[in-house]
């Protein structure tokens, strides 16, 4: 190898650190893996966001044209995606998940179809069953690679039960007019069906607070995630933190969950939803507008924790508006859902 080396400190929110020395050239997830720390990633390209990490001190600026999943924001309040940066400087890179959380590795399994519903005009919630001795672990939040049948084209979809619930997992996929999964699930998906899938992968995950208040706000099956998420909260002893989810889709024709949301404020006193759209007519137990101006002062403390997911507009007006509110920026964890088809 030629060039000049730099160390690269990789600091986990348990304390524990891994130094890695690289020369310049490689990008810092390449380094990290080679040299065995147990960063989270999947695409390697920038498109998923999994790699993502806090450069806390020295310089990694990001290569040009490959950091689609990152907002420019994101990148000014210092987030890198660690696998399209380069460590220029010696560098300490920040990740907010403990360090056994890339212990455990994707796995492939297959998987076969209990049920399709189409629950809005455009989603369709999908209920699969691991196969015999398959497995799959993963935490709340993240999501699985699916190939889509008779083809080489993967989609990628955040689980919408909690592990526990496990062989069976729930996925919500917003149908599009054309597109390779789009197609297969309006034209050719059956009961029995058996897929292929990947998975867990994310960086995005529920971070186990039980203490401060959390604000989720989800734009369409941004939603999936959320309710991973909100199952296991409830599936915890002990008190549960403030909960507020901020829940919207374009009119009222996209909603979907309304009874599933409900029952969840039932079985969780702690939690309150506000159900929101763009456009249309506003019928009872529905605000005009958008999930992220559903969210006022009055929502917040010093404390609060925020979970976002949705689409990039979304994300970055959430950002901002969260961080006008006293949220802190290292307490925003985002996913942001880009159409592939």
């Amino acid at each position: 190898m030629s060039g000049v080396a730099h160390e690269v400190i990789f600091r986990f929110s348990d304390a524990v650190e891994y130094r890695v020395l690289m020369m310049s050239g490689a990008s810092v997830l390449d380094a990290a893996l080679d040299q065995g720390v147990p960063i989270l990633y999947q695409c390697r390209s920038g498109t998923c966001g999994s790699c993502v990490g806090r450069l806390a001190s020295g310089e990694a600026p990001m290569r040009s044209k490959v950091a689609a999943s990152l907002l420019k924001s994101e990148q000014e309040e210092g987030l890198r995606l660690t696998c399209a940066c380069d460590a220029t400087t010696d560098c300490v890179i920040e990740l907010d998940y403990e360090s056994s959380a890339g212990e455990v590795r994707p796995e492939k399994a297959s998987v076969f179809i209990n049920s399709i519903d189409w629950v809005a005009k455009d989603v369709v919630r999908l209920r699969l069953e691991l196969a015999d001795g398959h497995w799959m672990n993963f935490e709340p939040g993240q999501f699985v690679q699916i190939q889509v049948p008779g083809t080489q084209e993967y989609r990628r979809y955040s689980m919408a039960t909690a592990p526990e619930e496990l062989p069976q997992m729930e996925l919500l996929i917003r149908v599009l007019e054309n597109g390779a999964m789009s197609d297969y699930i309006r034209g050719r998906a059956q009961i029995d069906d058996v897929l292929e899938i990947e998975g867990p992968y994310g960086s995005f995950f529920w971070r186990k607070d039980l203490k401060s208040p959390h604000v989720f706000i989800a734009g369409g099956t941004g939603l999936a995630p959320m309710m991973s998420m909100l199952d296991v909260i409830r599936s915890k002893n002990g008190t549960k933190p403030d909960l507020l989810l901020s829940f919207g889709c374009q009119d009222q024709s996209s909603l979907f969950h309304g009874e599933d949301l409900e029952l969840r404020e039932f079985w969780m006193p702690t939690l309150r939803t506000r159900i929101s759209v763009d456009r249309g007519e506003q019928v009872a137990g529905t605000r005009l507008g958008n999930p992220v101006d559903a969210v006022v002062p009055e929502d917040i403390t010093p404390d609060t924790v925020a979970y976002l997911c949705g689409p990039p507009r979304m994300i970055e007006a959430a950002h901002q508006h969260l961080e006008e509110l006293g949220v802190k920026a290292e307490n925003i964890h985002a996913e942001q859902f880009v159409a592939s088809e």
